[in-house]
Parts: structure tokens; C-alpha cells; sequence
């Protein structure tokens, strides 16, 4: 039985086992009550992860044709497949559960997104992106590519840049390199005034990085607030902490 390979959903399928190994290594390393992969595609990372000793093990795909494929393929997924979008679904499980996956490229970020959703569920992600998204999420500040992903993810999880994936690991080859990142939740999270404000001053303030954060963010605080030297800093100048605690000096509730 074979498949098709469908531009549309940003399928680049996994070929190298090398890679695949070393997602599972990852893995390994992490307490894993259950497990779920997003995009298992043609099964390549799947047939490596699917027996890792958990209490459940589901993956997620919205291409039909790849789950029958699966199913064909591995007859003991059976029951463990779900034939859905990732990114309209409901939480999969009742309690605790790692993420992994080789994400569709057209989607990594909402991905990111969606895991911070569900965050109190999910203790570890494992992930494959863009490398040039990969390196986003996991930017320290005072560089070009720390931007409200590196903030938001990095408030709620340590960023572990794990290790490149070339383009010929794939069919086809991506134009692009690719690389695999943990996100590992915080024993604590930075304390701010609600997630919404926290969410809504960190996309005000990159909205404008070149400038200094008094004009992104001069709706939100006083004129004499606005003195503070914070303020004649950019947006990619402030770690996550600083964000956080500006939420509690809003004066004007976040939309």
C-alpha cells in the first residue's frame, strides 16, 4: 500500500532512523505517563516511539490516506490512531501527556500555541521545526530572533535546542535546514496579572521592535509610568520576567 504526498499540508516525511533514534533517546530521558504524536505522516518516527512504555500512546493525523496507510502498515495501531486536526481537537487525555512529533512546517507555531494551551497537561514537548523556527522559540533576548514565540513559550517551559536535522533526512528534501527542540515546563511560572494581559503586552510590544516599548505600549501606562527607563528599551531587550511584571501596571485592561 502506498501514499501520496500532499504539498498542502506541508508534508516533508522522515527518512533517516538516525534521527528518528535520537528523537526516542530524547524521549527515553523524560518520565512519560502518556505519549502523543502530532503528524505521524508515514510512521517513521511512530514505529520507533509507539511500544516506549507508557500507559497510552495516540497519534494525531489529518490526512486520511496516511491513516489508513498507518493502520495498514501497523496493525497494532489500531485504536491509538485519531483522524483529526491537531489544531481543532480537544485535549486527547484525561491527565499528564509528552508531545513529539515532526511538525508540518505550515503549522509548527500554532503547534507551540496549542502546547501552551494545554500546558498543565503537557510536562515535555519534543518537536521537530524549521530550524529557523526552532531557533525562535528557543532565542535569548537581545538577539533578532527573540520575538513573542521565544517569550511565550519560554515564560511556561526551558527551551532545549537539541540538534539539527539536514534536508536530505526528509522526501522530499526541504529547502531548509530543520532542528528538534525540547520544551520542559517550569516548577514555576513567572507571577503577572492574568495570562490575557501577559499574552496581550508581549504581541503589543513586538508589534513595533524597532521601537522603543513607550510607543507600542503608550495606550497601557501613564505618561509618568512611561518615564521609567524601561520604556526607552525594544521589545527584544526585556526578558519574559520583565513582561510579567509589567501586566501588574497596566492601567488599561488588555481586549
Amino acid at each position: 500500500m502506498q501514499y501520496t504526498l500532499k504539498k498542502s499540508l506541508g508534508q516533508h516525511f522522515l527518512k533517516d532512523a538516525s534521527i528518528c533514534i535520537k528523537i526516542k533517546e530524547a524521549l527515553l530521558e523524560q518520565e512519560i505517563a502518556q505519549l502523543l504524536e502530532v503528524g505521524p505522516g508515514g510512521g517513521a518516527l511512530t514505529q520507533h516511539i509507539y511500544d516506549i512504555p507508557t500507559k497510552d500512546f495516540k497519534a494525531i493525523e489529518l490526512d486520511t490516506e496516511k491513516v489508513n496507510f498507518l493502520l495498514h502498515t501497523y496493525p497494532e495501531l489500531e485504536g491509538k490512531l485519531i483522524n483529526a486536526d491537531f489544531l481543532e481537537m480537544n485535549v486527547p487525555f484525561s491527565d499528564e501527556f509528552v508531545v513529539v512529533g515532526n511538525f508540518p512546517y505550515n503549522i509548527s507555531t500554532q503547534i507551540v500555541f496549542k502546547v501552551l494551551d494545554w500546558k498543565l497537561q503537557v510536562p515535555v514537548m519534543i518537536g521537530m521545526f524549521q530550524k529557523e523556527v526552532a531557533e525562535r522559540i528557543a532565542a535569548k533576548p537581545n538577539s533578532k530572533a527573540y520575538g513573542i514565540l521565544s517569550v511565550l513559550a519560554q515564560a511556561f517551559y526551558d527551551v532545549t535546542y537539541l540538534f539539527d536535522v539536514p534536508p536530505q533526512s526528509f522526501t522530499p528534501p526541504p529547502k531548509v535546514m530543520s532542528g528538534v527542540i525540547q520544551m520542559k515546563r517550569k516548577a514555576n511560572f513567572p507571577t503577572m496579572l492574568s495570562e490575557k494581559s501577559f499574552y496581550h503586552i508581549v504581541k503589543m510590544a513586538f508589534g513595533q521592535r524597532r521601537k522603543m516599548l513607550r510607543n507600542p505600549l503608550k495606550p497601557y501606562f501613564t505618561t509618568a509610568q512611561l518615564e521609567d527607563p524601561i520604556f526607552t528599551k525594544r521589545a527584544e531587550n526585556l526578558t519574559f520576567e520583565d513582561y510579567a511584571a509589567l501586566t501588574f501596571k497596566m492601567h488599561i485592561a488588555s481586549t
